[in-house]
């Protein structure tokens, strides 16, 4: 029984925690560097790229996902996660021509694709023939 006794003790003894030899001496977590999302550099254009991909455009709709009425006429646009009220200029790569547009919907629904603009927005773009563009998409507001 005092051989047990013993062998426990020692064993106790083994478990013991020594502050000298633990990675944290102090038992709190050692601080890191706070998570800033991107934050411009303030010599920098206050526009950032959002993305670059293929745009198409679409006529039909009643109601935007933001609630508002689909306007064909209206350069708007569907994006699927930036939010409503963003303004985004989309410019066509092969031609250079660009447009400022308004996200007011969400989409587009098709593998691919990173933008939906209305009628209006896809003729500045020059690409109404083409159905689809590659674009860059630049956040400006």
């Amino acid at each position: 029984m005092a051989a047990c006794a013993q062998s426990s003790s020692s064993r106790q003894a083994s478990l013991r925690h020594d502050p000298t030899a633990s990675f944290f001496t102090s038992g709190h977590v050692a601080s890191a560097k706070k998570h800033r999302p991107y934050v411009r550099p303030h010599d920098a254009t206050p526009t950032q790229i959002a993305s670059r991909g293929v745009a198409s455009f679409y006529t039909e709709g009643q109601q935007t996902a933001s609630g508002e009425k689909f306007n064909t006429h209206d350069l708007t646009a569907a994006h699927p996660t930036l939010p409503f009220g963003t303004r985004l200029r989309v410019t066509n790569v092969a031609t250079g021509k660009s447009v400022t547009v308004r996200v007011n919907d969400r989409g587009p629904y098709v593998p691919g694709r990173v933008v939906d603009v209305s009628y209006s927005a896809a003729n500045a773009l020059g690409m109404v023939g083409s159905g689809v563009a590659k674009v860059k998409l630049d956040v400006v507001q």
